[in-house]
């Protein structure tokens, strides 16, 4: 590490964790970030990276022009909200996302973070139907609060609690009627899925299963909630995946990239019915921060965006295809599985050591891409909307010689 940054790692260590000085000295080769713009982060020894990563927020890349205008003119005129008057941002931003799902889930709850929504959502759900009980999908990740992390199928972020306030239980994705036999008694409020799980390796669930859970909850009065915060607003090619693949759900969750990659935001748009609650006792549930006007300002510009770049979205998608499957041919002594649906994708390599070493050179190299929570083996590989044909061919370079090298270890690693 260099005289210049060592104070940072300093500071990394004593009020944070040296874990994740250390992790960050590895990724950065001892360089930190220091500014970004598009799809390159700027590092602090004047090399920049290629962020295909950022766990799937900067879907408009960093500092996109329109949403950081448009988040500039509201901190010029009114950045926080008094709580006590009527706040017309997010009045407008509310408007402007529900129209852009087609208005067929016309209520809007704001929060700043995943967890935010799907805790607020979970507490409607059992609060409309008057049931405790919720079921969420093995393989899914829902967020670490103490009530989002009950939902997490991993129990690795549960060591040490002795449970979560959700009585919760996990369906096998791989059974089309697990929900059905649930539901049947009644007790159920709430289902709670995502159509692709970001966080288990890039996995897209069927979507005749997720039909039938569907199907089934409805007959029985259970609410349907889809978690689209990693793979909604275009990440997997669909404004919803859920309502593209004609789910009949009660409530899609978004976040991440909603903030337009300037500013954080989540939201939970659902039914009258899910939200009858809320809008009977508005301070029924609430977060000072909700709502924010910096936040929501960020919404119109970013929706816009996302939508003038669809087309090349899916156009990068096909592209993406292109070299993953090239990359699986080239390296199957490292690479036993390419999944992912969109600019949503994940390499899975044949051990956790495979997928660490990887990620560890391609950060040194200048390709930043994610690990996968729930499933340690993967790499996760996130490019933003803006990425161009050159973006992605420089990316597929860093990706094959990051390969490259990990198929040399683990074969030394071997004969060893």
């Amino acid at each position: 590490m260099t005289a210049v940054t060592t104070p940072v790692f300093d500071l990394l260590r004593r009020h944070f964790s040296p874990k994740l000085a250390l992790s960050g000295g590895f990724a950065g080769r001892g360089a930190v970030e220091v500014a970004a713009e598009g799809c390159r982060v700027t590092l602090s020894d004047g090399r920049t990276a290629l962020d295909f990563g950022s766990y799937a927020v900067t879907l408009l890349g960093h500092r996109h022009p329109a949403v950081t205008a448009a988040v500039r003119a509201q901190l010029d005129a009114m950045p926080t909200a008094t709580r006590s008057l009527a706040n017309p941002v997010a009045a407008e931003a509310a408007a402007a996302l529900s129209g852009y799902l087609g208005d067929a889930l016309p209520k809007v709850y704001f929060g700043l973070n995943g967890a935010d929504v799907v805790e607020v959502a979970v507490k409607l759900a059992r609060l409309a139907t008057g049931r405790g009980r919720v079921l969420a999908v093995r393989g899914g990740f829902h967020g670490k609060s103490l009530g989002a992390l009950a939902l997490t199928h991993s129990p690795l972020y549960r060591t040490g609690l002795l449970g979560c306030a959700v009585d919760v239980l996990h369906v096998d994705p791989d059974d089309p009627h697990a929900v059905g036999r649930e539901v049947a008694g009644g007790e159920v409020a709430a289902l709670v899925l995502e159509p692709v799980q970001g966080e288990n390796g890039a996995l897209p669930l069927p979507t005749e299963t997720l039909r039938q859970w569907c199907e089934d909850a409805a007959r029985h009065g259970t609410l349907v909630i889809a978690d689209e915060i990693q793979c909604g607003l275009r990440r997997c090619g669909e404004r919803s995946v859920a309502l593209a693949d004609r789910l009949p759900v009660d409530a899609v969750l978004l976040g991440k990239p909603l903030g337009g990659g300037v500013v954080p935001l989540s939201a939970l748009l659902c039914t009258e019915r899910m939200y009858h609650p809320l809008a009977a006792d508005p301070f029924l549930h609430s977060a000072t921060f909700g709502g924010h006007p910096l936040s929501c300002a960020a919404v119109p510009a970013a929706l816009a965006v996302v939508e003038q770049l669809a087309d090349h979205g899916r156009e990068l998608s096909v592209q993406l295809d292109a070299v993953l499957d090239r990359l699986r041919a080239r390296h199957p002594d490292v690479v036993q599985a390419v999944r992912g649906r969109g600019l949503l994708r994940g390499i899975d390599c044949v051990s956790p050591y495979a997928a660490g070493a990887t990620l560890v050179e391609l950060a040194g190299t200048g390709l930043l891409v994610s690990p996968c929570l729930s499933r340690p083996t993967t790499v996760r590989l996130l490019p933003p909307l803006i990425s161009t044909a050159a973006d992605l061919a420089e990316a597929a370079a860093l990706l094959d010689a990051a390969l490259t090298t990990t198929g040399r270890t683990l074969r030394g690693t071997t004969a060893g």
